[in-house]
């Protein structure tokens, strides 16, 4: 498909593999010329920046990856969904489902994204308040970060 109205680029351990092939940038440049939205979740962010299309703009993507993010143009910051024009970047990946019910409010309103947030009944209660580096305990950040840097290491020797 090349005339979405909605694009969404998803994250994962092998999007910096990605970040330089040039077909699947080619592509992503060329779909958002036509999109309403341009979306990401995740490291899907990346990709969109090294497409060229967050240059200057806010944007947000896993903790682990703002860095990145930062290096590829975009300004990143740490809410868990931002819009900057038509792009629209989700952090982790369970903020994907915090940025679609914000763009069906957007385009349906409030009554639409409340019928849909029920219908897959997203009531997030986490047992645990330490959904983001800033309130985990240090040793838990540094778990993470180690394992997250093992994988993607693992994913670009693959």
């Amino acid at each position: 498909m090349t005339e979405p109205d909605i694009l969404v680029v998803p994250g994962g351990y092998g999007t910096r593999k990605l970040l330089e092939h040039e077909p699947l940038l080619d592509w992503i440049r060329a779909v958002d010329r036509e999109t309403t939205w341009t979306t990401s979740v995740c490291t899907g962010a990346l990709l969109l920046a090294a497409a060229g299309l967050l240059e200057g703009r806010s944007a947000t993507t896993h903790w682990m990856s703002r860095e990145t993010l930062n290096g590829l143009g975009a300004e990143p910051v740490t809410e868990r969904v931002v819009f900057d024009g038509k792009y629209v970047t989700g952090a982790g990946v369970s903020s994907g489902i915090d940025m679609a019910l914000t763009l069906v409010e957007r385009n349906y309103g409030p009554e639409m994204a409340q019928a849909v947030q029920l219908g897959i009944e997203y009531d997030p209660q986490p047992p645990q308040d330490a959904g983001a580096p800033e309130k985990a305990p240090k040793e838990i950040v540094d778990l993470v970060a180690a394992v997250f840097t093992a994988r993607e290491a693992a994913a670009l020797s693959s």
